[in-house]
């Protein structure tokens, strides 16, 4: 049991303090719920807590990330469908919710709601939380009326987008520790193994063929000065980070994603399918076309890419087509600006922009899993080669001198 403190409103609207026992903080926003608006719920200080303990407390205190917002509109569209109005089913979900801050974000956004505001308005207070695109698909259900039918829809797009970035995490993670493995690897062979060899070359360093005086020479650096590679790592890892949250950097690192090899195909897939998906669900929901334009270059993830909606944007506000800026820029095949071009003629541009984000959204998926498949055994050979190659960097050397001796 650990001590938390806490401050509330009642429903007079007078503030209440004290200190209550729990096993965590879910459970102590628990203890309190129904008693009052919750304003204030912390652990004591100097207590001691276990892992645990203190590990549940993390996990309800961190600001709510995309799967909440998920469950959050989930339950919404569920409640509202069902009949419950908006002010309860809020408050129902409200109380359901272990996450503090997204608990209070809910609570917020109901006392706007209550005080008169449209939902739309009083989720645009928390863009951090709730995108534009998300903002605005409520805004134009609450012109037409279909609510619980856009909620529906909201919570499949974030679906999909919770799944796109799982695998796309996913692929880029198992190179990554492969990575790591092949360095940590190559680390140990130069630092612990090379060094019991040195000693049988003492003297015999004109015996060495180049290889091994390099490896010999790379071994004595790491073992002492290894804080200046330490130091070196963390301040090019630094840099490279500030560099591309740079205008250039950013830059930089958004062409490469585009042009590295066996990666540039999966994320021409990703950029293409999350720009088509969202303009498709905007364009559907009866969102204005500028507007629609804005957000999925906001959302597009890609500097290129979201200057070229930007490019759209511009062209449309001028009076001209979709499709003349899309076939300048060449981000986008050819047959799908073609396909655009014509949903724009025949006016089902929504359902033609759905149909391709569909079919890349499977593309995606695909070329994930060949990218996977294909980087396993590059990396597996890179590290048989680096391995391989301080291996016989050592073992023939030691040939060398016993044929010799011999």
């Amino acid at each position: 049991m650990a001590d938390f403190k806490y401050e509330l409103r009642d429903a007079a609207g007078q503030m209440a303090s004290g200190v209550l026992q729990a096993t965590s903080l879910a459970d102590a926003n628990n203890m309190l719920r129904g008693q009052g608006y919750i304003t204030s719920l912390t652990p004591v200080a100097g207590q001691d807590q276990n892992l645990l303990q203190r590990m549940q407390n993390v996990s309800v205190e961190f600001g709510p990330g995309l799967k909440d917002v998920f469950a959050f509109t989930n339950q919404l569209a569920v409640m509202i469908k069902a009949g419950i109005n908006i002010r309860s089913a809020m408050e129902g979900i409200a109380e359901q919710v272990e996450n503090v801050k997204f608990k209070k974000i809910i609570e917020e956004i109901k006392d706007d709601v209550e005080s008169g505001k449209s939902f739309s308005d009083a989720l645009a207070k928390h863009p951090k939380i709730f995108s534009p695109l998300y903002i605005n698909m409520v805004r134009a259900s609450e012109l037409s009326g279909n609510f619980a039918h856009m909620l529906e829809r909201i919570a499949n797009y974030l679906t999909q987008q919770i799944e796109t970035r799982s695998m796309v995490r996913g692929a880029m993670i198992y190179p990554a520790i492969i990575a790591f493995m092949a360095v940590g690897t190559t680390i140990f062979l130069l630092t612990f193994v090379l060094p019991r060899f040195t000693a049988l070359f003492a003297g015999k360093e004109h015996l060495l063929p180049k290889p091994t005086l390099a490896l010999i020479a790379v071994s004595d650096f790491l073992r002492n000065f290894w804080y200046v590679v330490i130091a070196g790592l963390v301040v090019a890892v630094y840099g490279g980070y500030q560099f591309v949250h740079t205008t250039v950097g950013r830059e930089y690192w958004h062409k490469l994603l585009l042009r590295m090899p066996l990666l540039k195909r999966m994320f021409r897939a990703l950029y293409i399918t999350r720009g088509l998906h969202t303009m498709g669900e905007l364009v559907t929901a009866g969102v204005p076309m500028l507007e629609t334009l804005r957000i999925t270059a906001d959302i597009s993830g890609n500097v290129i890419y979201e200057r070229m909606w930007l490019a759209v944007h511009d062209a449309v506000k001028e009076g001209n087509k979709i499709n003349q800026p899309l076939m300048e820029h060449a981000l986008l095949p050819t047959n799908v600006v073609q396909m655009i071009a014509a949903g724009e003629e025949s006016g089902k541009l929504g359902e033609v922009l759905r149909d391709i984000s569909e079919y890349y959204s499977k593309d995606l998926k695909s070329t994930i899993k060949s990218v996977t498949s294909m980087i396993e055994p590059l990396m597996i050979m890179l590290m048989g080669v680096v391995v391989g190659f301080i291996a016989m960097s050592i073992i023939l050397p030691i040939f060398k001198m016993s044929s010799l001796v011999k």
